[in-house]
This record gives structure tokens, C-alpha cells and sequence, in this order.
């Protein structure tokens, strides 16, 4: 129960972010800032990696379109990367409390990454980038700020993050006309690649 809240603010925090997620924790366990996190994520190369990759998204998170590509890429990570962290951090390895924690982890990570995804692709109707550097920069922070929060005092930051899920899931039903409008213009997209490539290779006369 005392690790519960961290759990599921990590998770929350994965569906939007791994990488920064795994970065901040192991930063804090390095440096003694909390000893909740283990030696795990912790080690060097884990916060080497972390570090590189939390680089990328933080590049193709604010480029239109490709935001959208980067989120279909870690609809499997995101989730997964909830739950290994949920699990590390209520330890036990093969426990009962471990599964459910990875459980919690995961289920969570997934249903903010459906939001943030889903978001993304009703900002990408705008015409302009500039709304996609805005949102991805709110959820840098958010991300960031929550998890830290999390360190000191888990469970008003758990009640943040299972406050801005919620949040996140009703915007998003109200996203929806944006969101099917995003995925026309795709499959669109596809059509006229493929006609176009369809014609580049038409023998001529």
C-alpha cells in the first residue's frame, strides 16, 4: 500500500512519457533523493538509454504528423514500460502485490497513452504547428512535475494524475469528430501515395 500511489502515478506518467519517467526516478534513487526506487533503474546504462531516448521524443513529440507516428510506435512500449516500472517499484520479484502493481502500472500507462495519442491526433487537424509544441511542452512538464510531486507526497499526486486521467478521457470524447477527421485525412494521404506511385510506375505510352 505505501508504494501503491508511486505506482500509479508512474503509470499515468508512462502513457505520456516513459522515457522521462524512467530518467527522473533513477535520477532520483541515484542521488539519494528517495529510496523507493530500485537499483534497477538506478544503473548507468538504464539512465544512458533513457536519457537518448527521452531526447528523441522530445524532438519528434512537437513535429506535426510525426508526434501521431511516435505515439502508433509506443502503443505497446508506453504500456509495457508502466507496468516494469510499477512492478520494480513494489519489488518481490513473483509476488502477488509485484503483479498487481504491474498490473495497476500498465492499465494506467495505457489508458493516458490512448489519451495523449488520441489528443494528438485531434491537434494535428490544426493547420498550424505551433499548438503541437504548446501541448507537447505541457505534457513535458506535467509529466515532470507529477512524478517529483510523487516523491514527497505520493498520494495528492496520485490524486492529480487520476484527476487529469479523467480529465483526459472526457476531452477526449469530445475530441472525437477531430480525431476521426485526423484519420480520413491519413488514410487520404495513403491514397494519393499510392496512386501516385501506382502512376510512377505505369509503362509509358
Amino acid at each position: 500500500m505505501s508504494v501503491l500511489p508511486l505506482v500509479f502515478t508512474s503509470g499515468w506518467a508512462s502513457g505520456i512519457n516513459a522515457y522521462a519517467v524512467v530518467l527522473l526516478l533513477g535520477i532520483f534513487g541515484a542521488t539519494g533523493v528517495t529510496d523507493e526506487v530500485p537499483a534497477s533503474l538506478q544503473r548507468t546504462d538504464v539512465l544512458v538509454v533513457a536519457g537518448v531516448l527521452f531526447l528523441c521524443e522530445v524532438v519528434a513529440d512537437k513535429i506535426p504528423y510525426v508526434d501521431s507516428v511516435w505515439d502508433t510506435a509506443h502503443t505497446v512500449i508506453r504500456p509495457l514500460a508502466g507496468a516494469v516500472v510499477a512492478a520494480l517499484l513494489a519489488g518481490e520479484s513473483g509476488s502477488l502485490p509485484e503483479l498487481a502493481a504491474g498490473a495497476i502500472g500498465g492499465s494506467t500507462a495505457l489508458m493516458s497513452h490512448l489519451v495523449k495519442a488520441g489528443t494528438r491526433m485531434a491537434v494535428n487537424t490544426s493547420p498550424e504547428p505551433f499548438s503541437n509544441i504548446a501541448v507537447s511542452i505541457a505534457e513535458d512538464l506535467g509529466v515532470a512535475g507529477v512524478v517529483t510531486f510523487a516523491i514527497f507526497h505520493p498520494w495528492i499526486a496520485a490524486s492529480i494524475a487520476a484527476t487529469l486521467l479523467v480529465l483526459g478521457l472526457v476531452i477526449l470524447v469530445f475530441l472525437a469528430s477531430r480525431i476521426r477527421r485526423f484519420l480520413r485525412r491519413r488514410a487520404q494521404r495513403r491514397e494519393e501515395r499510392r496512386l501516385a506511385e501506382a502512376v510512377s510506375h505505369r509503362p509509358d505510352g
